[in-house]
Formats: structure tokens, C-alpha cells, sequence
């Protein structure tokens, strides 16, 4: 049986009451955000909140599907971190978000969902953000002795290091990074552009190529 996207929306619109009914304290409100239930929820209530979200016969949603975080360096708690769930048996989903500052501890939810495990070690790898009581929490993608948090907002697109084998040494090396400009030389008429015939006129570079031609 099909359901309309009108009926799809008042489901999910009674569903959020559900939620705000059921957690008055722990929920800041359950509202839709284009055509998605979306659920805020305090810190230091996420467990309590998914753990409901998990077992709630209304709700029922048994997969963590994704976790992540979002950087906002203008906010105060410039993390946000949102959880993607999924109900199979009602098929629909609901994302959790909370937010985090960089010195604040988050509620590790390994205890309710196991997939959180690694989840929760990425964020920490590409954010930093700290999740409490967390079973493993180290780096999961970047290397050993990698410094910073990539996904950040503020982090530099080279980084702060690099890394080369050292014939010399015969060894993998860090280095800082340098960023050499001596030798850099920009020519914007490149010989390589060509005259743009169906358009009618001169591209970029175009110079050099009508004087060869």
C-alpha cells in the first residue's frame, strides 16, 4: 500500500509530537525541515533520546544509518552533531542533532548502537569532536601522527605537514609544510587555447594562437 506524500508528512508530523510529548526535557523541539523529521535534542540527553527513538513502538528506528558532524566556527558550539535513523519496520527516518563545543565531551552512543563505534571515531578524526566514554577513540582515517582536524573550517587546505621518503634516510619523513613561490610563474595566454569559431570570439589565451595560426 502506497502513501501519499501529504499522508507521509502528517505521519511524520505526529510522530515529532510523540517525541516532544514523550521527552519534554530532553528534546528542544521535533519539527519537519524539507519534507524530514528533524529532532533537537541536549547533550547530555542523546542517549536517552536515541535509546527511545530505538525502542519506541511508534518510532522503532533499530539503524543508526549515519553519524556526523558539522562545523560552524561562528556559533558559540560551532560543532553540530547529527544522527541519521531509520525505521525498516515504518519506514521512515529521523535525524537527531545536537550541538558541541571543541571542549565539550558528547555522550559516546556505542551503547546503544554498536555501528556508532566508528562513526563517532571518524568525527573525532575529522573534527575533533570529543565523544565521552567512548570505547576506542583514536584516529580512524588520516595518518599516524597526524596533527589537527581536517574537516574543520579553519584548517588549511595544504595542511601543516607533509610527508616524503627520505632516500638518505631511507625513511618516511614530516615535514612542515613549504609553500615555494619562487619558481612559480603564470602565463594566462597559453598557446594550448584555440580560437572559439562557433562562438565567434577570442578565448582566453586565444592571442598566441591566432598568432601561430
Amino acid at each position: 500500500m502506497t502513501t501519499t506524500l501529504k499522508e507521509r508528512m502528517e505521519s511524520l508530523t505526529e510522530l515529532g509530537a510523540r517525541i516532544e510529548t514523550a521527552l519534554p526535557t530532553d528534546v528542544v523541539r521535533a519539527s519537519l525541515e524539507r519534507d524530514e523529521l528533524v529532532v533537537i535534542a541536549l547533550r547530555p540527553a542523546i542517549v536517552r533520546v536515541l535509546t527511545f527513538l530505538r525502542d519506541d513502538s511508534a518510532c522503532r528506528c533499530k539503524q543508526l544509518v549515519d553519524l556526523c558532524a558539522v562545523d560552524y566556527p561562528g556559533r558559540e558550539e560551532r560543532f553540530e552533531v547529527v544522527y541519521n535513523l531509520l525505521s525498516l519496520h515504518h519506514n521512515h527516518r529521523v535525524r537527531v542533532k545536537i550541538g558541541a563545543a571543541e571542549d565539550t565531551p558528547v555522550p559516546s552512543v556505542t551503547r546503544v548502537f554498536s555501528t556508532a563505534g566508528w562513526f563517532e571515531r571518524e568525527a573525532w578524526d575529522m573534527y575533533g569532536v570529543l565523544f565521552a566514554d567512548h570505547p576506542d577513540l583514536r584516529r580512524i582515517l588520516t595518518d599516524y601522527g597526524f596533527e589537527g582536524h581536517p574537516q574543520r573550517k579553519d584548517f588549511p587546505l595544504t595542511g601543516y605537514k607533509e610527508i616524503r621518503y627520505d632516500e638518505g634516510e631511507k625513511r618516511v619523513v614530516y615535514e612542515p609544510v613549504r609553500l615555494t613561490q619562487d619558481f612559480r610563474v603564470f602565463d594566462f595566454q597559453s598557446p594550448w587555447e584555440t580560437l572559439d569559431t562557433q562562438l565567434g570570439r577570442l578565448l582566453p589565451g586565444d592571442e598566441k594562437a591566432k598568432g601561430n595560426a
